[in-house]
């Protein structure tokens, strides 16, 4: 290996391409032949690639706390980090009644279209309320805008990662639990109105494929494509 001194290097001028540059001469020393040059080059190799595997050296004499997930053995016990995204929700208050009154900000600031929602009119508040939110895990990016566009706060990001399903229709299903008025309202109500105004909504009813409804590159339940055990 040659090594290049940097004090002995020279600076004169040179003609190229019909103009005087400026040019850097940098001598080159003799390559370093002794035994003694030799190791020492030896123990700098060493030295580097020790540098280089100090966070592995330092997880293998400090197994417990190495931060692979041996998963799906550790499914009941594993949490993502706080700022993960994935499967949406509505947020619910103690007693699980959600926030949404169906002002359906989520759908117009959705940039793929990924939720609707389909609202209606209380006959008794004459307010409008959520009928159904219609979610689309099979396409969501997980952008997080619709969390930050509710005004209500209704809406949240879990941790729940695990979204696989032999059949896509599986991954589009409504959010809310039940019809009706928000949380607010309903502590303005009787137990017996509350319970009139809580219309029970299962995730695979209405606006949905695994229902019957007709989205786009989608199957509808029921349909096939030349081959009975084709899923969408």
């Amino acid at each position: 290996m040659a090594f290049i001194d940097l004090k002995q290097t020279k600076t004169h001028s040179m003609e190229f391409g019909g103009m005087t540059v400026e040019v850097v001469e940098v001598p080159r020393g003799e390559p370093e032949t002794s035994l003694k040059g030799f190791w020492q080059n030896i123990q700098k190799a060493s030295l580097s690639i020790i540098k280089g595997m100090k966070v592995t050296l330092w997880y293998l004499v400090h197994p417990s706390t190495v931060v692979t997930q041996q998963y799906p053995e550790n499914r009941l016990e594993l949490k993502m980090f706080e700022r993960y995204r994935s499967q949406l929700r509505l947020a619910r208050n103690e007693e699980g009644e959600h926030l949404c009154n169906g002002c359906d900000v989520c759908e117009q600031i959705c940039p793929n279209g990924s939720i609707k929602a389909y609202s209606r009119k209380n006959s008794a508040t004459k307010k409008k309320e959520i009928d159904r939110l219609v979610w689309r895990w099979d396409i969501c990016t997980f952008c997080n805008f619709c969390v930050f566009a509710c005004p209500h706060g209704a809406l949240e990001m879990t941790g729940n990662f695990e979204s696989a399903v032999y059949d896509r229709r599986l991954l589009i299903y409504n959010l809310n639990a039940y019809a009706g008025p928000p949380a607010k309202e309903l502590k303005k109500l009787s137990p017996e109105e509350k319970k009139r105004a809580m219309e029970p909504r299962d995730a695979y009813s209405g606006q949905v494929p695994m229902a019957g409804a007709t989205l786009p590159g989608i199957t509808t339940l029921g349909q096939s494509q030349g081959d009975a055990r084709y899923v969408g």
